[in-house]
């Protein structure tokens, strides 16, 4: 009886940790200061995505934050962010941007790149991922 317990135990945890492997990750990277910190988070993704591809990634911007994600938007060195995001977007990494600094900011939605998807608040997607659906918070 013992070795039966010790062997349905055994192949509990094997299933167990089977299924929590065969999952994928899934982050919220939180974006909220600019250019700079863009930067950073787009360096962190790749790095990320080379380590996990299987990962869940959503970036989440808000106030500064969302500069990046506006038609146009140039890096610290010139560059365009539009090539990188496009880039990470066809690679399963979802941006959202917050309304509420939209308006705020009196910025058009029209001026969103295509990649992203407006969300009604920044900070509210960012409780949301965390509380209700068990993403991890990173912020670069």
């Amino acid at each position: 009886m013992k070795q039966l317990i010790k062997l349905i135990t055994a192949m509990s945890f094997v299933v167990f940790s089977g299924h929590a492997f065969s999952e994928s990750t899934k982050i919220v990277y939180h974006v909220n200061e600019g250019v700079q910190q863009a930067s950073r988070a787009i360096g962190n993704i790749r790095n990320h995505l080379s380590a996990d591809p299987k990962a869940k990634i959503v970036v989440v911007t808000h106030g500064q934050g969302i500069d990046f994600l506006l038609d146009g938007a140039e890096n610290m060195a010139g560059g365009k962010f539009a090539g990188s995001v496009g880039e990470l977007a066809s690679r399963g990494v979802e941006f959202r941007v917050c309304n509420n600094t939209l308006v705020s900011r009196k910025i058009a939605k029209e001026q969103v790149v295509m990649e992203a998807k407006i969300v009604p608040s920044g900070v509210a997607e960012v409780a949301n991922l965390q509380a209700k659906e068990r993403y991890v918070y990173l912020k670069p």
